[in-house]
């Protein structure tokens, strides 16, 4: 039986999870943001994230609708934390996404409507497969990462932690991308990139 959840933020991101989440008949206690805001699917204002601290971590799960636009340290600086504290933070997968059974997802994977997830495919925690993405066979994605909307990724592609492939973008066969990498949007990926790299272009190249 899913437990109730508590939505952390109020963004647009953290939009389409509730979307998502109401889709499913999901119990959403409320949200948490820095104040008090106006949600507009109704979900009640609990406080800014420290009041999770007072809602006992077996009977809850946690939705974090932080999104990104550009490599970013901040969803997993939330995750972590809560953790920490013995949280767990629930899967969200759009009752459209095709994805495989023989397909390996971490904690707090969330991934979009129109998703195709391919065979042997591992995707770590906290990871966002964001909307009409296709992750091929045998990609590996690490942690806290981001694949923005309608991007392909071909097979055999590994992306390393805090990685984020900008919309549109398509990444060919046995390409390895480092971490904390950001791929603009748009850009055609023929190659690797390392570590700490920003690539950009048709095809991608590599920019300081």
């Amino acid at each position: 039986m899913n437990k109730s959840v508590i939505l952390v933020g109020n963004g647009g991101h953290a939009a389409v999870l509730t979307d998502i989440l109401l889709q499913q008949n999901r119990s959403i206690i409320g949200f948490t943001a820095p104040e008090n805001q106006e949600n507009r699917f109704g979900i009640p204002y609990l406080g800014t994230d420290e009041v999770i601290d007072s809602y006992n971590h077996t009977e809850i799960e946690l939705v974090l609708g932080l999104g990104t636009t550009h490599v970013s340290h901040m969803r997993a600086k939330i995750f972590n934390k809560f953790k920490e504290k013995g949280y767990m933070f629930s899967s969200v997968i759009h009752r459209s996404a095709v994805i495989s059974p023989y397909s390996n997802l971490g904690e707090g994977v969330q991934i979009m409507a129109g998703n195709v997830t391919e065979a042997f495919v591992e995707i770590a925690d906290n990871t966002i497969i964001n909307t009409s993405s296709s992750i091929n066979h045998d990609c590996r994605i690490g942690k806290h990462c981001h694949i923005a909307p309608g991007t392909t990724l071909s097979g055999n592609v590994t992306v390393g932690d805090f990685t984020h492939i900008g919309t549109g973008s398509t990444v060919i066969q046995n390409v390895q991308i480092g971490s904390q990498v950001l791929i603009g949007a748009g850009s055609l990926v023929l190659r690797s990139f390392g570590n700490n790299s920003k690539a950009f272009g048709v095809p991608a190249k590599e920019v300081l």
